[in-house]
């Protein structure tokens, strides 16, 4: 279950607490909603010395979704965890339709217009923009997190996959070079010209 995180009246974060806890102090007029996502209770008042836990963000990256988790240090426990949906492939798609048009505006029986295609220039660390936008999603959701909760540090988990060790657990050095397809002969098509 996922605890509600609390700031105080000068946005402090203070340590998340059950919801039980959060619906207690909204009903006692002793905190208000500070934010529906995530959900998030300011205390009308301020903690003089607020005692915060060792909390951890960890990530895990995907193409598709992220998974985000709070967790804290000295017991274990996860506080929040959550998963986020990037919009990799709506990108894609947008930019396609985009092109598509672009193209039928050019070809269109209008007046001449100039093709500008060699004039791009891409800057030193570019990202498509399916990828930046997946970095940009995680960033500004750990910077969100960080607004309302105390965290300490931050895990990312870093995976490769070797999918040939997945099949064959006995592969090693040129046999990675040896696909599927390795001894077959390769048939070679002639073009003939009619005379």
């Amino acid at each position: 279950m996922n605890k509600v995180f609390v700031v105080d009246t000068n946005q402090v974060p203070l340590a998340p607490c059950h919801p039980a806890k959060a619906r207690k102090l909204l009903r006692a007029g002793q905190a208000a909603v500070y934010r529906a996502f995530p959900f998030t209770i300011v205390l009308l008042r301020t903690v003089a010395e607020p005692m915060a836990p060792l909390l951890r963000l960890k990530i895990d990256p995907g193409s598709k979704v992220t998974g985000l988790a709070l967790v804290n240090d000295t017991t274990g426990e996860i506080v929040w965890a959550a998963e986020l949906n990037h919009r990799g492939q709506a990108i894609v798609a947008s930019l396609l339709a985009r092109r598509g048009v672009r193209r039928g505006r050019r070809n269109r029986k209008t007046r001449y217009r100039p093709p500008r295609f060699a004039n791009r220039r891409r800057r030193a660390g570019w990202l498509p923009p399916s990828l930046a936008s997946r970095v940009a999603n995680v960033v500004s959701w750990v910077a969100r997190l960080e607004r309302v909760c105390p965290i300490q540090a931050l895990s990312m988990e870093l995976v490769r996959f070797d999918t040939q060790a997945l099949q064959n657990p006995e592969i090693s050095g040129v046999e990675y070079q040896q696909g599927t397809l390795a001894g077959y002969e390769t048939k070679e098509y002639v073009r003939h010209e009619a005379a």
